[in-house]
């Protein structure tokens, strides 16, 4: 085995994470060795490229001299790591993976002979890791792992495997009424306090998939600490592996452990596993990303926000979905939380990830206030799959019960002052009777997992009597 070492000035804090090793282990075939060394010399470049600092600011340093294109990852001399992200014919503009607290005008940069990437393994599994890849929980060192690319090409449209069953979440009010399949990208639109992250934690733990990884991008550390210990538990963790990037961490960190947590998901998902990718949240990916634009010097356009903002999330999103793997089609389903800021949905992040999902669950405040968990909106959720995911009665159902919710919030404000008069609209009036047969049905403790052929039957029930029947 032969290792190039980076950084060359012999600091852990590189971009590119490390020593460049071809990792062997008891179960690797002789005939498999050729092909790991192509893969990993494909990676490594064998010129030294090396610049002078021109310029420090604190979201991004200039440097002269220095021949590399966007996105190529470099080394300052005081051990921070960055990546270029815009470059001319004068200078290229380097994004911080650190602080520029010790850099200066003068100071040596120098090129990364590899290209940027993560440990991929099962030793991952159960395991909280930074943006590098480093683990952050306390436990055993994860040096050594064989490296995956944090970007990555998507499988052309028509190379992509129908979606055609769905995945039982263990949540009644989405199986039912907003289904999710296995392989879809849908988003949870919710403002802030409205119980999102317990909703994740929920799904987490009860979905019908082998292995869940969960990017937390620009929280709280103390909110990073209560979901991975109280929301996800040990439980949850057991199968899972958690990329975190926290709120004061830099926007080049921040993009990293999103495309990181991507970049691990597809690694399972190549290995022939059905994996879960929970991203919380987008819309502070996005800040990212407008942050790293601006310091490129991109013009802002909608709201502040930069073109590459749109075209990021669009590469993260469909990074997700299902390919033709060996032994059949796998799939990365995807789930994207996206903050709406003041309850207000027409906000550039949220009205631009709405397009490129395959559905939407939101969460409503006025439930959330009244106690109600989940706070799932049955009226404002949807799912664009389920007409190939379901079965005629279940989609009928769930429109009819829809509907009857539709009706509820209708004549709410008619109730509240006492005039509403039955007996115009038989729907309506069969909603207000079973109006609390239908909260209860939304109802569901954080704990709780929900089997999927009893809510069916459950909503099928539900829905006869809203029809009239029986």
């Amino acid at each position: 085995m032969r290792s190039y070492r980076w950084p060359p000035f012999g600091s852990d804090r590189s971009a590119g994470g490390g020593n460049v090793v071809v990792t062997l282990t008891a179960q690797t075939s002789l005939s498999e060795i050729p092909g790991l060394l192509r893969d990993r010399i494909a990676t490594v470049d064998p010129f030294l490229r090396s610049g002078t600092v021109s310029e420090v600011r604190n979201d991004a340093v200039r440097v002269r001299d220095l021949l590399v294109g966007v996105g190529h990852p470099v080394c300052f001399a005081a051990g921070v790591g960055g990546e270029v992200v815009a470059a001319s014919e004068e200078d290229v503009v380097v994004a911080l993976d650190q602080t520029a607290e010790g850099l200066k005008p003068g100071d040596q940069v120098t090129a990364s002979p590899v290209g940027l990437g993560i440990g991929f393994g099962p030793e991952l599994l159960g395991r909280v890791i930074d943006a590098r890849g480093f683990p952050i929980d306390g436990g055993p060192s994860l040096t050594g792992l064989p490296q995956r690319p944090l970007a990555n090409p998507t499988p052309s449209a028509l190379e992509r495997p129908l979606i055609d069953a769905p995945l039982p979440t263990g949540v009644r009010a989405i199986d039912a009424m907003a289904t999710v399949g296995a392989g879809q990208r849908m988003g949870i639109f919710a403002g802030a306090g409205v119980g999102k992250s317990t909703l994740l934690g929920q799904i987490v733990r009860h979905a019908e998939v082998e292995v869940s990884v969960i990017a937390l991008v620009g929280e709280r550390s103390r909110e990073v600490r209560e979901f991975v210990d109280d929301v996800l538990g040990p439980e949850g963790l057991a199968r899972s592996v958690v990329v975190v990037a926290t709120g004061e961490e830099t926007p080049l960190r921040r993009l990293r452990a999103a495309k990181a947590a991507c970049a691990i998901a597809e690694g399972f998902r190549a290995s022939g596993q059905e994996t879960l990718l929970v991203m919380d949240s987008l819309t502070r990916v996005a800040h990212a990303v407008r942050q790293l634009g601006l310091a490129a010097g991109e013009p802002p356009a909608t709201r502040g926000y930069p073109p590459s903002v749109f075209q990021h999330l669009a590469e993260l999103v469909e990074r997700a979905g299902r390919i033709n793997g060996p032994n059949g089609s796998v799939g990365i389903t995807g789930l994207f939380t996206v903050l709406v800021e003041g309850d207000d949905e027409t906000e550039p992040v949220g009205d631009a990830v709405r397009g490129l999902l395959d559905g939407h669950i939101r969460l409503d405040r006025r439930r959330a206030d009244a106690g109600q968990f989940p706070a799932i909106d049955p009226v404002g959720s949807r799912s664009r799959l389920m007409e190939r995911i379901c079965d005629p009665i279940h989609r009928q159902s769930a429109r009819t019960l829809r509907a009857g919710f539709a009706e509820l919030d209708e004549v709410a404000e008619l109730r509240a002052v006492g005039a509403y008069q039955p007996g115009s609209h038989p729907l309506r009036d069969r909603a207000v009777q079973l109006e609390s047969v239908l909260s209860q049905f939304l109802i569901q403790e954080p704990t709780e997992q929900s089997n999927y052929p009893a809510t069916l039957d459950v909503l099928q029930k539900i829905a006869g009597a809203l029809e009239g029947e029986g």
